[in-house]
């Protein structure tokens, strides 16, 4: 029999003579027709391609009328397939002049991207090169139905700023003494009270209680609310928004579960919790918003103080498209929204004092008096200063620090911060030092424990039959030491003395906080646990490895790392100190010994515009496969626009571990052309896109490391 495939259905002819019955019609529902106020609805769909970057419109069904309100999740008809989308606008008259499709239906009855984040998604959309559908992936946790479904879908009330009982504290602990230490401390808070959008580049010192950091800014949050408004702050990690969100709990600021008004969105909390906490700040339940990088865009009401603490940790830069900062952001939506804006930190960033330098923002520092009497004191234990101690110099731990960690232990913990995890990270030929490689991927060997064979860090095959390419030798040593490593040096060289490890890769992962009992807290940088009185010493081994490395802002970002771990130590009065160890970058060395972040970062500013680097220029970088770039880079059109490259990149350095060669050009501007230039790049790219274009590109403005 042959192939019937895609044949019609045989029928059963009719006998010669009988009737023919008519064929029974299939009655179709007419479709509805369209709403009668504002049938056109505008949508921005969930597509990747530059060149739909666009709202388009579709009509709004009658029976749709209701449920499809700006903000919601749509489905509609796109190419031939049903796409997402979020609905932004309702319009009465249509800018397209054909017909337009209906909408499908509406998924969800939660407005999730309210007007307000709408216009911030399209901010940033536009300061980065990037579409608003990447932005508003970012900015909106995925759904989660169950959740939806365990309260009513309801309209943020709108906020009165005469009715305070639910937003103000109930311990009758809002004043702000933490800030009383500090220059412009009390007026930037009197500002936020009354209404103002002050900002401000604040320098913290150490201290406990009311003192600390976070009850710095719970402090503020509670001022901020006292004016009848909400607030806003992100934080690098979760070990961060526990501590703020206990700071808030002492005030009398309970997490939304318990009746109050705070929000906790962090993304490690799970899909659940994370929709949960997002859908109480858009119903207008939480007036206070505690969270890591996403929660930048959380749809606040009434926003009065946005704050970011931290602000050069790298887990404030999204590694997606289009790669924004959480402090530009925020600064974004300040400006947006008219709400204050602070950002924070024991250290400073270059791209904060250049805010302070051009006037944007005001310094938020203490005197010199304040600042000494609050800090511990620090020595630097560098070859100079331990030339005395003769060959004993070049011990990892010189008998100076020994004797400091000895000592400091009979008074409480002690806290020795090594810029490596692991065991040994690196090792290298005995005989000749060259670094020891994969045979198999050309990865670094390290060692994951003593007695065990060396290690690809890239593929993980053992290398027990290793030898030098160079010299033949096969005997290895250790060029980076890592915290599981010292540990166990620790150990021996203090037996009956705790030692504890926290980092992201210890057996014990990250510690929270330790007692106040003697021991040995050995942890990488941003893992430090907090002790409830503070430590009585800290010790920051291999400072030439930590301030080392060509690219840009290295020294500023070692100071952040040492600052970070001196604050954590008691006061010089109460007997604290800080113990440097190593050779270290000069610069950083001596910002350190003198406590003087504000300093290093305005030396760097003035390198950084002598040699037209970010932040004194805007950059934009163009990578990918060489024609591809080329054809980009051709399209774009401003003015005083500087063309750096095409240049190489090395394999390591390949987007995705990409087989084929890439290249990267760099386009500087001054940085009032930055706007021009994110445009005309942006336009570049929807051409490229639009004409599908071969290769690859990726845009990335204003880059972090661009040496």
């Amino acid at each position: 029999m042959g192939d019937v495939t895609g044949a019609p259905p045989p029928e059963q002819p009719a006998l010669a003579g009988l009737e023919v019955p008519a064929a029974r019609r299939r009655r179709v529902a007419a479709p509805p027709g369209p709403a009668a106020h504002l049938p056109v609805a505008r949508v921005c769909i969930d597509l990747a391609p530059p060149h739909l970057d666009r709202p388009f419109e579709y009509l709004v069904p009658e029976n749709l009328d209701e449920s499809a309100r700006p903000g919601v999740r749509v489905k509609v008809r796109f190419a031939g397939q049903d796409v997402d989308g979020w609905l932004l606008e309702r319009v009465a008259d249509a800018e397209h002049a054909g017909r337009l499709l209906p909408l499908r239906r509406v998924v969800s009855l939660e407005p999730v991207v309210p007007p307000q984040v709408v216009r911030l998604a399209r901010a940033v959309a536009d300061r980065w090169a990037g579409t608003l559908a990447d932005v508003l992936r970012l900015a909106v946790p995925p759904r989660h139905a169950r959740v939806e479904g365990e309260a009513p879908a309801a309209p943020a009330a709108e906020p009165d700023p005469g009715h305070r009982p639910d937003a103000a504290p109930t311990s009758g602990r809002a004043g702000a003494p933490a800030w009383e230490a500090y220059r412009g401390g009390p007026a930037f808070l009197r500002h936020v009270l009354s209404g103002g959008a002050p900002r401000a580049v604040w320098n913290a010192l150490p201290g406990t209680g009311d003192q600390r950091w976070a009850a710095a800014l719970a402090q503020a949050v509670a001022v901020c609310l006292l004016g009848g408004r909400g607030a806003l702050v992100v934080v690098p990690d979760g070990r961060d928004v526990d501590r703020v969100c206990a700071a808030l709990r002492e005030i009398g600021l309970d997490a939304v579960a318990d009746g109050g008004t705070v929000a906790r969105l962090v993304a490690e909390d799970g899909p659940a919790a994370r929709y949960r906490a997002f859908l109480a700040v858009l119903r207008g339940h939480a007036r206070v918003v505690v969270g890591t990088r996403a929660s930048a865009f959380a749809p606040v009401a009434d926003l009065g103080l946005v704050v970011c603490w931290d602000d050069g940790d790298q887990q404030h830069a999204e590694p997606r498209a289009p790669y924004p900062h959480v402090r530009d952001v925020l600064a974004l939506r300040s400006e947006l929204e008219g709400a204050a804006w602070l950002v924070g930190g024991h250290a400073r960033t270059v791209e904060a004092q250049q805010r302070v330098v051009t006037g944007w923002a005001h310094e938020v520092t203490a005197d010199r008096a304040v600042v000494r009497a609050r800090t511990a004191r620090v020595r630097a234990l560098t070859s100079v200063e331990l030339a005395r101690e003769g060959p004993a110099a070049a011990a990892r731990l010189p008998a100076p620090a020994w004797r400091a960690l000895r000592d400091a232990l009979a008074a409480g913990p002690v806290l020795v911060q090594v810029p490596r995890a692991g065991y040994v990270p690196v090792v290298a030929c005995a005989r000749c030092r060259t670094p020891a490689r994969c045979d198999a991927c050309h990865g670094p060997l390290g060692l994951t424990r003593g007695d065990g064979p060396p290690s690809c860090g890239w593929c993980g095959r053992l290398a027990s039959a290793w030898r030098c390419g160079e010299c033949g030798a096969a005997a290895l040593r250790s060029m980076r030491v890592g915290s599981e490593r010292t540990a166990e040096e620790l150990g021996r060289a203090f037996p009956g003395v705790t030692v504890r490890v926290s980092g992201a890769r210890a057996a014990g992962g990250v510690l929270a906080d330790v007692p106040d009992r003697p021991a040995l807290v050995v942890a990488t940088p941003g893992a430090e646990p907090s002790a409830p009185s503070g430590y009585a010493a800290a010790v920051l081994l291999d400072a030439a490895v930590a301030s080392a490395g060509e690219r840009l802002g290295a020294e500023v970002d070692a100071l952040r790392r040492w600052l970070a771990a001196a604050s954590l130590v008691r006061a010089a009065a109460d007997g604290g100190q800080v113990l440097l160890v190593g050779d270290g970058a000069a610069r950083p060395t001596q910002a350190l010994v003198r406590w003087d972040p504000a300093g290093l970062a305005g030396r760097e500013l003035d390198e950084r515009a002598e040699l037209r680097l970010p932040p004194a220029v805007r950059v934009a970088a163009i990578t990918g496969t060489r024609d591809a770039v080329a054809a980009v880079v051709a399209r774009v059109d401003v003015p005083v626009v500087e063309v750096l490259g095409p240049v190489p990149l090395p394999p390591d350095d390949r987007q995705g571990g990409a087989l084929e060669p890439e290249v990267r050009t760099l386009l500087r501007v001054p940085p009032a052309g930055g706007a021009a230039l994110a445009r005309s790049v942006a336009a570049s790219v929807a051409i490229r896109s639009a004409r599908r274009e071969g290769g690859t590109v990726r845009v990335q403005v204003d880059p972090p490391d661009l040496l």
